[in-house]
């Protein structure tokens, strides 16, 4: 009865070991005394001689292959980022990918260019460019470059994320002054255009007055301005108020008294 025991789990077991189930995300690799069948495996279960064949199984899902870098900068200082690479195994090449791979493809082929694309395009900015430019233009340039180096290997990029930027204190408190430094430049600028133009208004504004008083002087004659004297004191003897005019014939003053 032992015995009996005993066969019956050896062959749940064989039975077991010789059986694969390929899950939907997943296509499998199936190697036969060292020889890789071309045709990749779908989702779904499959039997197989545990003594002469193994199934591999390559995931085709999107998966993160997340860094923390120190990555140089143009000037030569460096840099903490962390970065995100979503990717994928194109399930036509899995087979292609473990053949030249293996099951450490993440990290032999990758990761290991997603690296050096990232500090390549790090090199070309200086700190506070990264610091400050709009990340989705860093990202763009990663994932081209990311793409060119793996997507010929059997691998597609999904994107590329840079979360975040971070600079030693030092180096951060110098790039903040100087980016400082250059705002109040350029509001100097700004106040000192302002000035310029207000300058330039007055001026204008001097240079007009100037010309209508020109105008005016040479538009008033000898015998107009007597014309007017005459209006005056006309007005003035008409009115019922008591008054003293004192004229020298020319222009009029005047002296009221209710």
């Amino acid at each position: 009865m032992k015995q009996k025991a005993i066969l019956l789990a050896g062959l749940t077991a064989l039975l077991c070991s010789s059986c694969a189930i390929v899950r939907p995300g997943e296509v499998g690799i199936k190697q036969t005394l060292g020889k890789i069948r071309s045709a990749s495996l779908s989702q779904g279960p499959y039997v197989f001689n545990p003594f002469v064949t193994t199934i591999k199984k390559i995931n085709t899902r999107t998966v993160e292959a997340f860094n923390a870098l120190d990555v140089p900068t143009k000037e030569g200082l460096t840099v903490k980022a962390e970065i995100a690479l979503l990717y994928h195994v194109e399930p036509s090449q899995a087979s292609q990918v473990y053949i030249h791979y293996g099951m450490n493809y993440q990290e032999v082929i990758v990761e290991s260019n997603f690296r050096a694309v990232v500090r390549h395009v790090s090199a070309s900015y200086l700190a506070k460019e990264l610091f400050a430019i709009d990340r989705k233009k860093i990202e763009r340039e990663i994932y081209d470059e990311t793409v060119a180096g793996i997507s010929d290997k059997g691998f597609v990029v999904d994107a590329v994320l840079l979360k975040s930027i971070t600079m030693p204190p030092q180096i951060f408190q110098a790039v903040e002054n100087k980016l400082k430094a250059e705002q109040e430049s350029l509001q100097m600028e700004f106040i000192i255009s302002k000035q310029k133009k207000e300058a330039e208004r007055m001026q204008i504004e001097a240079e007009a007055i100037k010309n209508y008083n020109r105008t005016v002087s040479e538009s008033l004659s000898e015998m107009l301005v007597k014309w007017n004297g005459v209006q005056v004191l006309k007005d003035l003897v008409t009115s019922p108020n008591a008054k003293v005019i004192v004229t020298d014939g020319k222009s009029p003053m005047i002296i009221t008294d209710k």
